[in-house]
């Protein structure tokens, strides 16, 4: 006898599985994509965005703020225009790792990423956003990363003002600082 099953089957499960509680971590590789534009612009706090479609994991796990590391990888390609997945009217300068400095590609870096809706915004699609902890001089869309989610930080919600969601993204950083001092997860072999 066989037995089929169907994404949204399987999906509900999955989302029972993956739950605040899941075991970590959890490792992935994706892109960045363009999002929203507001990391930098709204908030001051520029994200690397990236596909949920294409990282099944991030659909499965409960929405709210997670931490981790992240890994920028090199990726050889000349830079291009495209439009924003999330903002059809929107052309990005994909530069890939193309600006970036060699200390940048390959280190591994501490990260926050959002899994949600974010409700202060209102998004009509769910995102998975990365605020990579680290100051860049550019952007470095299209580029190829490896993400290890080490733990989950809180539940996603609605703030009152920006200036209480801004508050609330620089405790998660530091929070998340706080947990990955001296993590050995950077040595792992993930990241070879």
């Amino acid at each position: 006898m066989m037995i089929s099953c169907t994404r949204t089957a399987i999906l509900p499960l999955r989302r029972r599985l993956m739950t605040a509680s899941t075991a970590y971590p959890i490792k992935f590789a994706s892109s960045i994509i363009p999002g929203y534009g507001r990391g930098s612009a709204d908030l001051g706090i520029p994200t690397a965005n990236i596909p949920i479609d294409d990282v099944p994991v991030l659909d499965a796990l409960d929405t709210g703020i997670y931490y981790g590391l992240v890994q920028i990888l090199k990726t050889d390609k000349p830079s291009e225009k495209k439009t924003s997945e999330f903002q059809k009217d929107r052309v990005v300068d994909f530069q890939y790792t193309n600006k970036l400095n060699d200390q940048e590609i390959n280190a591994v870096l501490p990260m926050v990423m959002s899994v949600g809706w974010n409700p202060f915004y209102k998004n009509d699609q769910k995102s998975a956003e990365i605020h990579i902890i680290h100051k860049f001089a550019h952007t470095f869309y299209g580029a190829s990363i490896k993400v290890m989610v080490l733990g989950y930080l809180r539940p996603e919600k609605n703030f009152t003002s920006l200036e209480a969601l801004v508050d609330e993204i620089h405790n998660d950083i530091k929070v998340s600082e706080e947990k990955m001092e001296g993590t050995r997860e950077k040595k792992d072999q993930f990241w070879q």
